[in-house]
């Protein structure tokens, strides 16, 4: 039983190789290496080679890692919730990771409690249609000449871990950076329509540990604050709290306060847009090329910032 208010820590982990390798502090990877090193399995969600997301089963470390970074869209699940169930009743340990409403999801498809399954779901910003996505990818790939051969939603390698810039490569050698499909994100436009009424957007979730980016970070705990990336961690339970427990000698860890540590999304859900059907209505019906330039904030300005960035780059070199 989850209790009435999460503790919160700020983590990351003391491997730097596998900070870079995670969107943000490397929780993710400290908590599936203890499930995998007790023979256990993980389910968690990938970027397929056509640049869908699924969910895929992992018992090693190599496919584990296929789950790192951020998918900013909608999982398949395919047949992930019946296979969970059979390792379980295999009596493997499980460890499954998804968004708040598919740990919720998995719960009710097994309609009891397992000793050995530990949830971990992800803090949820919205999820965008997946028409978007393909259109986006579709668009690049005519603006580009060339066939995507690989995307990163949020490219920390180059930008850090406080931007938010989408990285896309061709086949042709090329690649470009925007903030296109981000702009189009959070102008909450293109959420699902069930994310306007989320009910897991507060400090309370359903998984045994909730993770997200650490935002505010400058504020609950300054020392974390070196822009490669903190992972904030909600331990909800007893069964979190001895997960957490066997992997700390692997993180640095700091307890810190609920109050220090707000976002949007441990409030309440971010509201349907007063533009939302003017939106679809301009996506059905005009070309991209003028949903990016209305809505994604393409053109000048994102050339701008991309010629700033080049130059800031070269200069660093």
């Amino acid at each position: 039983m989850n209790w009435k208010q999460p503790k919160v820590y700020a983590v990351k982990h003391r491997n730097e190789a596998v900070i870079a390798a995670s969107r943000s502090g490397g929780i993710f990877t400290a908590l599936s290496d203890q499930v995998l090193s007790s023979g256990g399995i993980v389910y968690g969600c990938v970027l397929t080679e056509n640049f869908e997301a699924m969910h895929i089963r992992a018992d090693n470390a190599e496919e584990r890692n296929r789950m790192r970074g951020s998918k900013y869209i909608q999982s398949k699940l395919g047949d992930t919730f019946k296979n969970v169930k059979t390792d379980l009743n295999a009596q493997r340990n499980v460890l499954f990771s998804g968004t708040s409403c598919q740990v919720a999801g998995l719960k009710k498809y097994l309609g009891k409690e397992y000793d050995n399954l530990l949830c971990v779901d992800i803090v949820c910003h919205g999820v965008p249609s997946h028409k978007i996505w393909k259109a986006y990818l579709s668009w690049q790939e005519q603006q580009n000449h060339s066939k995507i051969v690989r995307v990163d939603f949020r490219n920390k390698k180059d930008f850090g871990w406080r931007d938010h810039v989408e990285t896309v490569w061709f086949e042709n050698g090329k690649s470009t950076s925007s903030r296109i499909f981000k702009s189009l994100f959070y102008g909450h436009t293109v959420l699902r329509p069930s994310c306007y009424e989320c009910p897991y957007k507060s400090v309370m979730h359903p998984g045994d540990i909730s993770i997200a980016d650490y935002w505010r970070i400058e504020i609950a705990a300054s020392e974390f604050d070196d822009n490669k990336g903190v992972s904030l961690v909600l331990v909800n339970n007893e069964v979190g709290a001895r997960l957490l427990d066997k992997v700390k000698d692997n993180l640095i860890i700091k307890e810190t306060r609920i109050e220090d540590s707000m976002q949007q999304s441990f409030k309440a859900p971010y509201p349907r847009p007063a533009n939302r059907e003017q939106f679809w209505a301009d996506f059905s019906y005009k070309p991209f090329d003028y949903v990016a330039r209305k809505y994604g904030n393409y053109g000048f300005v994102n050339n701008l910032r991309t010629f700033c960035r080049n130059i800031k780059k070269r200069i660093v070199k």
